[in-house]
């Protein structure tokens, strides 16, 4: 991969949301970004991350940029790339961040030196298209070091840290020391929980913004029954005669049809009458899938019939991830450890990626076939699938970690699990909702709501456009201009500054 990639963005429409939002909320969205385009004229706001296929971080991208797009403003993608060790080293980080030791290896001088030298060639790359006036968001370990580059340019500069956890460790705080040099340079830290939020930066550079799903990507938008027992009949998930088509709508609109097929470990095909516990997650050992096995194998599959399904993204598409095929490894050799009896009742599927829209088709209709869906983390940033699921109406059983608990309210719009290591706590929640059908639906219902009201894209779109507007405010001061004034001022003031103060009542 080249130093740094650019990825297009297709513009999509804002005004779709008047069909999902209240009328106040929708107006509110209508008077933000008609105001903010204009006072964006002439800046480019640019994000930067580490891969554009697979994971939570493009998933928030992709609908990002292209609603502000949509809205008239300039909003520009781009990728950096790296050796397989810089991405060893970032791994290690991630897992740091989140207090796990993963590889084991050193943050010493000499993995500074890999890091500063990867990222020396997207620098210098980067920082030739950058102005003054523009608004540059890096995310995550792999884009820190880009920052004393970028601030040289006089952009306003934003990092958005989408790891962290609760209650700080030692590990955490040997990623904080490698990347903190680097981090305090910019002009605000996001991080997607308070509590995630560093010792050693600046408080008042601090904010909370919660990521939010789009609810017409074709992850999310709506499907029919058939439709997506088609898709899954395509992908070869769980094959039949279908009676629909493979077919969904890309988010511009256009026609998009399933045709290429997962990678199935199983001793024989699911049925569509088989009632499914599903996972979704990346091949990472944070994501507990083991446990996930280990747990249906012991405390589920004996007490209830269904069948689990544990799904992840192809390990040969995710660039930015060196250890998703070891673990997909280690899931293939604890399948096969399993009883003859329950064997027959786990499916692993590896879901196709060279299209990433039809791979968001597969895993929607993956989500909305499934009776119960589980994320069964032993750490996570926010957990997009788990808002993903209760957009869908899905009753979630989730680990009582990061910002999983800011989506499940326990046992009103999900079930939270107090322990992620306890796995008869963790079979309990499942069981409880397949043997209650009437249960899993209430909890469904209100899950989709809580959603609506609370984790859909416009959420992030106007507190993104509230930080920016607060960080080019403070630099017109700073240049002794005057600053840009109307309607612009709702991003930072009223019911969307209460909102960025306090993300937990959006």
């Amino acid at each position: 991969m080249e130093s740094l990639e650019h990825v297009p963005v297709e513009a999509m429409d804002p005004h779709r949301f008047e069909s999902v939002l209240a009328p106040a909320q929708y107006a509110r969205l209508l008077d933000l970004i008609n105001n903010g385009a204009r006072a964006l004229r002439g800046r480019v706001i640019w994000n930067v991350n580490s891969t554009a296929k697979g994971g939570g971080v493009v998933e928030l991208l992709r609908p990002l940029l292209g609603y502000s797009r949509g809205a008239g403003v300039d909003a520009r993608w781009s990728v950096i790339g790296g050796a397989p060790q810089f991405f060893e080293l970032t791994k290690r980080l991630h897992n740091r961040l989140h207090g796990f030791d993963g590889d084991g290896g050193a943050l010493s001088d000499h993995e500074r030196a890999i890091y500063e030298g990867t990222l020396a060639g997207a620098a210098g790359a980067f920082a030739k298209l950058v102005r003054r006036q523009d608004v540059v968001i890096l995310h995550d370990p792999q884009t820190a070091g880009l920052i004393p580059a970028v601030r040289a340019t006089g952009a306003a500069l934003i990092w958005r840290c989408h790891v962290g956890l609760d209650h700080p460790n030692r590990r955490a705080r040997s990623a904080w020391d490698f990347l903190r040099p680097y981090v305090i340079g910019a002009d605000a830290y996001v991080f997607s929980r308070k509590t995630f939020a560093w010792e050693g930066l600046d408080p008042a550079k601090i904010v909370v913004i919660q990521p939010t799903v789009d609810a017409f990507n074709p992850k999310n938008a709506e499907q029919t029954r058939e439709q997506s027992l088609a898709i899954l009949a395509r992908a070869g998930v769980v094959p039949h005669d279908a009676v629909g088509d493979p077919i969904f709508v890309r988010s511009d609109g256009t026609p998009g049809r399933v045709d290429r097929r997962a990678q199935m470990v199983e001793v024989a095909p699911l049925r569509p009458g088989d009632r499914l516990v599903v996972q979704v997650s990346r091949w990472d050992r944070l994501k507990d899938p083991l446990g996930v096995i280990t747990g249906f194998a012991e405390h589920i599959a004996p007490h209830v019939d269904g069948h689990l399904v544990l799904a992840g993204p192809s390990t040969e598409s995710v660039a930015d991830d060196p250890e998703g095929a070891g673990i997909l490894a280690d899931v293939n050799a604890a399948w096969h450890a399993l009883s003859d009896e329950v064997r027959r009742r786990v499916h692993l599927a590896s879901l196709p990626m060279a299209d990433i829209e039809e791979n968001a088709a597969i895993v929607n209709a993956l989500q909305r076939h499934a009776t119960v869906v589980v994320q069964k983390s032993l750490a996570e940033g926010f957990g997009l699938t788990v808002a993903e699921a209760m957009w869908k109406s899905r009753p979630v059983v989730g680990s009582r970690v990061g910002g999983i608990q800011d989506q499940i309210v326990n046992g009103e719009s999900g079930v939270l699990i107090s322990d992620p290591h306890d796995l008869a706590e963790y079979g309990s929640a499942v069981t409880m909702l397949l043997t209650d059908p009437g249960r899993a639906e209430e909890i469904g219902s209100a899950a989709h709501v809580r959603v609506r009201d609370a984790f859909l894209g416009p959420y992030s779109l106007m507190r993104y456009f509230g930080l920016i507007h607060r960080l080019i405010t403070a630099r017109q001061a700073a240049d002794g201009a005057e600053p840009t004034r109307g309607a612009w001022e709702l991003a930072a003031s009223g019911g969307l500054g209460q909102l960025l103060d306090n993300p937990s009542t959006a």
